[in-house]
């Protein structure tokens, strides 16, 4: 059976100025494992606001021109 994937490094709190990115990111252990984001109950998906990166087990998710309700 093979062993579920966990994270190594778990995200922090990120502060960035209104209008700024934000970048959040975590690690997990193993490479390539499907991760989704979420704000609450929405899974966020690609587009202009959001950008998610995944390199192995290294994992980011950008949020470009933050605002007040990103949080």
């Amino acid at each position: 059976q093979a062993l579920p994937v966990l994270f190594k490094q778990w995200l922090k709190n990120e502060e960035v100025e209104e209008g700024g990115t934000a970048v959040l990111h975590c690690e997990l252990t193993k490479p390539n494992a499907p991760v989704e984001w979420r704000k609450g109950d929405t899974v966020l998906q690609p587009s202009d606001k959001y950008e998610i990166r995944q390199e192995g087990t290294h994992v980011e998710l950008f949020i470009y021109d933050a605002a007040a309700q990103d949080a």
